[in-house]
This record gives structure tokens, C-alpha cells and sequence, in this order.
């Protein structure tokens, strides 16, 4: 393409690749200031969407459903995300309702109020009840209800992208198929493994992923779930 220069030329200068990288750096920041995020001041939309997660303990015969609604940011923009909005929790146990509710409230303004809301997932599975915990399937202990609404969460931010599991190693995750396999070829019968079929029905418990999938093999307690062992 040729351009008709109809003026006098004053100056002139070669572009560098230095300079177009500045150019492109001033144009991403002004496309960034265009990018909506998560505020409290942010206008609900009609529609958000969401998922429902089922809580059933051994401590009550009602469950608990736990409704957590996204809000799309930046939707159809390569910006986009899902972020989650405002949390319900119901059952027809009525036993919990003040605090229950209480903490909806709590949660829902945190959501709102924007930045890393992830910090609450820690801050709920902290909580213990002081008549005791509970083994859910698979072996995972749950200090108290509310840790137990604290994993929900934490399962609802790692559906959308906001958390992530972390990473077993490729030599870890071999050294773990190694035990498992030994500890199988040892003890066949099914009735030494758990209800869920997954681990040993006399496993202990993981202090690091509270599982019960703890075993002794070659004189070495190790988590045949996360891997962790005390001889390193």
C-alpha cells in the first residue's frame, strides 16, 4: 500500500522493534482498562448461572443443597470469565437455619466485593466442631459441617478456573501406581479394601490430604492418595 505525501517533510524516523513492542505494551493497557471485573458496585444481571451441590452427613437424615450462581465477565470478549456471584444454601432441617443463613449472607458479599475470594475455601475447612468430625465416601474426614461447605466451594472454583488442583509429580504419580499395585497384589481379597473399593478398609488417616488412605508398605507409612510419605 503507497501513501501520497502532499506536506513538506520536516523529520523522519525508522520504527525499531523496540518501539513497536511499546506500541503494542500502550495498546493491550488501553484494551485493559475496557475489561470489566468484579466489584461490589456491579450491576446484577437477569440471568446467572450456577450449579447445586448435594451435602449429606451422618449427622442429620436431611441433606443440604448449596446453589452457587456465576456472573459472566467480559462475555463473548477474550477476557471472558465466570466468576461466582451469591451463594444459597436449604434443607429441610431447620436447625442450622440462623447461622446457615448468616453465612450465605457473608459469603455472597465476599463473592461480590471482587479480588481472590479463594482464601475462604481455607478459612471454612479450618473449622471443627467441637462434638466431632465425620468420615464422608472415600474415606475423607470433614472436621464439621461448615468444612465440609468450605470443600463444596472449593469444588465449585475449581469447575470454573479459579483453583486448581495441585500437581503429582510424574515420578510421585509412578511411585503411587508402585504401592498401590504392591499393596493389591498382597492383600487380593476385596474385603480389605473400603466401602468405595478405593483403599484399604484399615488405612489411616492422611494428615495432609485427610483421607484415609494411609498404609504401611516396606516399613513406610504412605498416602496411596496424594502420595505423601514420611520417608520422603
Amino acid at each position: 500500500m503507497t501513501y501520497k505525501i502532499a506536506k513538506k517533510i520536516t523529520g523522519f524516523k525508522v520504527l525499531t522493534s523496540e518501539d513497536k513492542a511499546a506500541a503494542e505494551q500502550a495498546l493491550n493497557e488501553a484494551k485493559m482498562l475496557d475489561v470489566e471485573s468484579m466489584h461490589e458496585n456491579v450491576a446484577r444481571p437477569e440471568i446467572l448461572y450456577g450449579s447445586t451441590y448435594k451435602i449429606k452427613t451422618p449427622q442429620s437424615e436431611h441433606a443440604l443443597y448449596i446453589t452457587i450462581n456465576d456472573m459472566i465477565l467480559n462475555q463473548g470478549t477474550e477476557h471472558e470469565e465466570r466468576r461466582p456471584y451469591e451463594v444459597f444454601i436449604n434443607s429441610k432441617n431447620m436447625e442450622h437455619f440462623q447461622w446457615v443463613l448468616a453465612l450465605t449472607r457473608v459469603i455472597s458479599a465476599v463473592f461480590r466485593k471482587g479480588g481472590d475470594a479463594c482464601f475462604l475455601v481455607d478459612e471454612l475447612k479450618a473449622v471443627f466442631d467441637p462434638k466431632g468430625g465425620y468420615f464422608k465416601k472415600g474415606g475423607v474426614f470433614m472436621p464439621s459441617l461448615v468444612a465440609e461447605i468450605g470443600c463444596a466451594i472449593e469444588s465449585h472454583l475449581k469447575s470454573i478456573g479459579m483453583l486448581k488442583d495441585p500437581e503429582i509429580s510424574e515420578h510421585q504419580q509412578r511411585f503411587m501406581a508402585a504401592k498401590r499395585k504392591e499393596f493389591e497384589a498382597i492383600h487380593s481379597d476385596s474385603s480389605s479394601l473400603d466401602d468405595e473399593g478405593a483403599f484399604p478398609a484399615k488405612a489411616l488417616l492422611c494428615s495432609k490430604c485427610q483421607t484415609k488412605a494411609v498404609v504401611l508398605m516396606d516399613g513406610c507409612m504412605t498416602c496411596l492418595n496424594c502420595g505423601d510419605s514420611k520417608c520422603g
